[in-house]
């Protein structure tokens, strides 16, 4: 490190992205032991962990239609991991999202191969928002998974068209109605094959599946997904 990083360091040190104490790792050793990444049995299309390991799907993906292949996420949506996304996308903790991306290309870069990716987009923020916010935290993590994997990533393509409503309030239809028409596909795409689309919580999939929807519409041939957490199956 130069000096100026050695100052930085001082002046800022780095801090465990899930109980915020000073930290050479982004995930210090007493929280290695309290986050559990999602391990099997779990939903063979969204990935939630479920109970039973002759369960092929959790109740979401058995009573609705999706229009997405399949999706992988890292950790359970509670405690710690909660706390944590919470300071990424609302207290300006940006540095989180390249560490969720490593952890994500770690887990799954074998799957964006076995995928056959060839393009990656981040599920977009309203203009509003993300004026406000000062940054799309689904960006933040494509962008560095992109570099990563080696895959060009597409921040143009899908546009939010109407600031929706806050999705966590909501039930299964009044989300789906809430996103109705909330996405639509620039007029200079020029297609892809195989699509990974990226966000930070997937709870009940309409909005991955929202946009999943209208790219198909376009052409495109599958799509996949990768969120940092996800909701329990059962």
């Amino acid at each position: 490190m130069n000096l100026w990083e050695i100052c930085l360091g001082i002046l800022y040190p780095q801090t465990c992205c899930f109980c915020g104490k000073v930290s050479t790792k982004m995930m210090c050793d007493s929280c290695a032991g309290k986050v559990e990444y999602i391990s099997e049995p779990i939903c063979k299309r969204c990935g939630k962990p479920i109970q039973k390991e002759e369960q092929e799907y959790c109740k979401d993906c058995t009573e609705n239609q999706f229009e997405y292949e399949q999706g992988r996420s890292l950790w359970i949506h509670r405690g710690l991991v909660k706390k944590s996304i919470y300071q990424f996308k609302y207290h300006n903790r940006r540095v989180y999202g390249q560490w969720y991306a490593q952890e994500l290309f770690r887990l799954y870069g074998h799957k964006l191969k076995e995928w056959e990716i060839d393009l990656i987009i981040p599920i977009p923020l309203h203009k509003r928002k993300k004026r406000s916010r000062g940054y799309n935290q689904a960006e933040i993590i494509a962008k560095k998974l992109g570099k990563l994997a080696h895959i060009p990533v597409d921040t143009k393509t899908v546009v939010r068209t109407r600031n929706t409503k806050a999705q966590k309030h909501l039930d299964n239809q009044e989300r789906r109605r809430n996103l109705k028409s909330a996405f639509c596909v620039n007029k200079m795409w020029r297609g892809a094959q195989n699509v990974l689309l990226i966000d930070d919580i997937y709870t009940t999939g309409a909005t991955i599946n929202e946009v999943a929807t209208i790219l198909k519409e376009k052409g495109v041939q599958k799509v996949w997904f990768l969120t940092i957490s996800i909701g329990q199956g059962f």
